[in-house]
């Protein structure tokens, strides 16, 4: 009986939630057309989720790119010539390993900083307190970190689609005796640009995702700051695990079999 209740509870809180974003994504396209108010706000937060968040897509994407090369080189090993490395890898960075790290790195970041931010804000009741101003919070504070995380999600993807061919370069040519031409030129062999952008979808999707599972645990925090910290570990959780629910879907759209 209490497993029931249990699983009754999750299915609830599963329709309660889905519908409170579902909510709040109708308010962000309602206040859309008034974010020529707030273009300051926008770019400090384009500012936020996409260069301050440069130093750490470096630091992943650099091994990423490394680790890519290293193993597929020892997949290949007696099985499939070294000059096709660069096929491999620069296919499974562009379509899988960048754009999906670099949502997860960006979840861990900015997605917990914008829940904890936006649950302060609540717990502290500055939400209440627009509400009684008359300012729609949902256009002052939502709506400008949903635009950033869809169009900087996938400059950041192109950026460490670079630094991971790179990474996977140096090793191909310092620890696996390669000619750089030849890597090179076994990245262009197969290379579509149909790859680049499908990791491009995934990224606007990614940020999406992340942006408005961020404010939408944030807008829910109660509590004081024990609630901050649950709603921050929801947002992060939960859109980390829609990240590759997503993933799987997107993929299966874009790449027929």
């Amino acid at each position: 009986m209490r497993f029931i209740q249990y699983i009754g509870s999750i299915i609830i809180t599963f329709f309660c939630d889905l519908g409170g974003i579902c909510t709040m994504l109708l308010g962000v396209l309602r206040s859309l057309p008034a974010q020529f108010k707030h273009l300051r706000l926008l770019s400090d937060q384009m500012l936020f989720m996409g260069v301050n968040s440069l130093p750490l897509i470096t630091l992943t994407s650099i091994f990423i790119g490394a680790v890519s090369a290293w193993q597929a080189a020892y997949q290949m090993e007696g099985y499939v010539p070294l000059m096709y490395l660069g096929t491999g890898v620069s296919k499974a960075v562009f379509i899988e390993l960048a754009p999906v790290f670099t949502a997860l790195v960006v979840a861990g970041r900015v997605g917990a900083s914008i829940a904890a931010e936006l649950g302060t804000m609540r717990v502290t009741e500055q939400i209440d307190a627009m509400e009684t101003l008359a300012i729609d919070p949902v256009s002052y504070l939502v709506t400008p970190r949903i635009i950033s995380g869809m169009i900087m999600l996938p400059v950041l993807v192109v950026y460490a689609d670079v630094i991971a061919i790179l990474g996977a370069s140096v090793v191909a040519v310092f620890l696996l005796d390669m000619e750089p031409e030849t890597f090179y030129n076994g990245m262009k062999m197969f290379f579509k640009i149909s790859d680049v952008l499908s990791g491009l979808v995934k990224a606007v999707a990614f940020g999406l995702l992340i942006s408005i599972l961020g404010c939408f645990h944030g807008f829910r925090a109660e509590g004081g700051a024990q609630g901050v910290g649950f709603a921050t570990t929801r947002a992060v959780v939960t859109s980390s695990v829609l990240i590759f629910v997503s993933d799987y879907v997107i993929a299966t759209l874009l790449f027929q079999v």
